[in-house]
Order: C-alpha cells, then sequence, then structure tokens
C-alpha cells in the first residue's frame, strides 16, 4: 500500500486551510504533488492580499511552475480542500494539469454548477476527506456570521 494516496495529500491541503482559517481567510488550502512530493504549497491569501485572485490554487500555481521552472504542470496533481471555483478552473485548464482532487463540492460558485471546462485529459477526483473539508467552511462562515 503506497502511503502516499490522495488522503495523505488532502491531510496536507487541510493543513494550509487551517493556516488560511487562522489568517480570517476562507480556508481553502491547497498542495501540488509531482512524483509523490510535495513541490508547493498555499492557501488563500484574497484579504491579506487585497487581491480577488489570491485563491489556493492561484497561488500554488505559481509556486509550481517556478519549482519546475515551466508553466505546464501535465505531471501534477492539485489537492484542493474545495472544488475549484470557475477562476481557478480556467487556471487548470491553462496549466494543463494532469489531476485534480478536491474535498468539498461548492454548490453555488464551483466550476462543475458553472460549466466551466478543464484541460480534456485532466482527470477528476472529489470528494476526499469531504467532510472535514466541509465542516472547516462551515465553522468558518458561522463565526464570520455571528461576528457580524
Amino acid at each position: 500500500m503506497n502511503p502516499f494516496d490522495d488522503t495523505y495529500f488532502m491531510k496536507k491541503a487541510l493543513l494550509e486551510a487551517e493556516e488560511a482559517y487562522k489568517k480570517g481567510e476562507v480556508p481553502v488550502g491547497a498542495v501540488i504533488v509531482f512524483k509523490n512530493q510535495i513541490i508547493a504549497r498555499a492557501h488563500n491569501l484574497t484579504e491579506l492580499l487585497n487581491d480577488v485572485t489570491a485563491h489556493a490554487e492561484m497561488q500554488a500555481f505559481t509556486s509550481a511552475a517556478d519549482y519546475l521552472g515551466g508553466k505546464y504542470l501535465r505531471d501534477c496533481i492539485l489537492y484542493v480542500t474545495v472544488e475549484p471555483c470557475q477562476m481557478c478552473a480556467g487556471a487548470c485548464y491553462w496549466t494543463q494539469i494532469g489531476k485534480i482532487v478536491y474535498g468539498a463540492a461548492e454548490p453555488r460558485s464551483g466550476y462543475s454548477v458553472l460549466g466551466t471546462k478543464l484541460h480534456p485529459k485532466t482527470k477528476v477526483v472529489s470528494g476526499v476527506l469531504e467532510e472535514e473539508c466541509s465542516q472547516l467552511m462551515k465553522r468558518f462562515f458561522i463565526e464570520k456570521r455571528n461576528l457580524n
């Protein structure tokens, strides 16, 4: 059995989501894996950077491309705690990421609900640690509502 499975890497993405949570950011975390090695770790930074494009996936793509020395991530896997939005799915398309693994679905603004197309060769696995990913998001928004 390979200890470096989808659950293992999703747990690493969840650690990134927890970092975002601590910073008051929407708790989405991402890691990018190449040959069973994490080459990028990121979480949402939209509030800190005052940048609507500073989603976890976008931060991770920049870091991974820098690490690999190229813009295409065909042999990489993106692990992200929440289904990518339309913007991030578009970036997934352009990076030609080999595989996307996400935890919780995003029923309002996820790429699948909005009909955003991924690269034809990109494989998708959903629902990995879905409950943990979903609970973190719910906790964040409940606390946010209670503060306002």
